[in-house]
Parts: structure tokens; sequence; C-alpha cells
């Protein structure tokens, strides 16, 4: 199993319309089939604590039954248009990938 942890910081002067467009971009990703499971987020209201980082935008988590996977992912058509018709609306990324 894969796991593939992507949190955005987007940028503050993007328009309700540019955030829900992001949004809508997150949920396709999560639906491409080589996805086992995609989760799309925002910070949970969760306790503030010195661990704990609420300061991004949005999350995108998806598990993978493997590496392979997650490549063919990568290729995916889909993933090409978010990255074409969205890279300019965050102002950083961070990726965090593990696996089991």
């Amino acid at each position: 199993m894969m796991v593939h942890a992507v949190y955005f910081w987007l940028k503050e002067d993007l328009t309700d319309q540019q955030r829900r467009m992001f949004e809508e971009h997150l949920n396709a990703l999560a639906k491409i089939p080589h996805v086992k499971r995609g989760h799309v987020g925002r910070p949970a209201g969760t306790e503030a604590r010195d661990v704990v980082d609420h300061s991004f935008s949005f999350a995108l988590v998806l598990e993978f039954a493997d590496v392979d996977a997650h490549d063919a992912y990568q290729e995916h058509p889909t993933h090409h248009r978010f990255t074409y018709e969205c890279k300019t609306h965050w102002r950083k990324l961070m990726i965090y990938d593990s696996a089991s």
C-alpha cells in the first residue's frame, strides 16, 4: 500500500469561484481509477497545539495499491489537467508519500 498526502496553501487573492473550481479538481483526482481511496478536506476544527498545523487550505490524501499505481495516477490525463489549470492557484505545496 502507498499513501500520497498532498497539502496546498492557496494564494490569498483567489476568488470564491477559483477556490470552488480548485476543490472540484481535487475531487476529480480522488476518482482517478488507480486510486483505491481518496479524501479531500480542509483543516479540521481540532484543538490548536504546537504539533498541529492548521495553516493549509486543502489536503488531498490518496491511497494506492502500490507505487506503480501511484505512478500511473501521475500520468493520468485528469492529473495533467489539474496541474495545468491549477498550478498558479497555490503559493505552497507539500507532498508526503509513505508506503508499507
